[in-house]
């Protein structure tokens, strides 16, 4: 199975916190789920901790290679700027990834994050969708404290989201 391509800064064991989820499905194809992360104007419409995106110098609505994008979640208004962008093509898997943060540079408010999403083709029909994200700073630190760990349940709930607005358009 491939893994999440890490930038120097951000490589999982060298930052202040960091959340792995992954759910492994039958019945989906890349192409199917794509497009329900690839536009995040869809993503408040399955994941309720996601809301007022928007796009930065007339871009969107979909991600891309450099765009910067805006949203809030957990509590944090995110800037974002899209690092990785791989839309689905046979035998490779998807990927998208952007670099976000908050907060002012300098100060003990100042959030930067590395989240990054894989969608993947196995054997057997089945469809691997991972999503994990490392973070820097002192509300990271506060984070990977908390109990139960609000990243971990946030991004389980994003990942099922996902995987059932996907299902949910391959019925309509």
């Amino acid at each position: 199975m491939s893994d999440i391509l890490w930038p120097a800064g951000f490589v999982p064991g060298f930052t202040d916190n960091f959340c792995s989820n992954e759910v492994i499905v039958t019945g989906l194809t890349v192409e199917e789920v794509w497009p329900f992360l690839n536009i995040p104007t869809r993503w408040p419409t399955y994941y309720a901790n996601s809301a007022d995106i928007r796009f930065h110098d007339n871009k969107g609505p979909e991600l891309e290679a450099g765009v910067r994008f805006y949203f809030s979640t957990f509590g944090f208004p995110v800037e974002a700027r899209v690092v990785e962008h791989v839309p689905p093509v046979k035998g490779q898997p998807a990927r998208v990834a952007w670099h976000g943060w908050a907060g002012e540079p300098g100060t003990d408010s100042r959030l930067d994050v590395h989240h990054a999403w894989l969608i993947e083709e196995l054997s057997g029909g089945r469809l691997r969708i991972l999503t994990q994200e490392t973070q820097c700073g002192v509300p990271a630190q506060a984070l990977a404290k908390a109990q139960p760990n609000p990243m971990i349940n946030g991004h389980q709930d994003w990942l099922n989201g996902l995987v059932d607005a996907a299902r949910q358009a391959t019925l309509a």
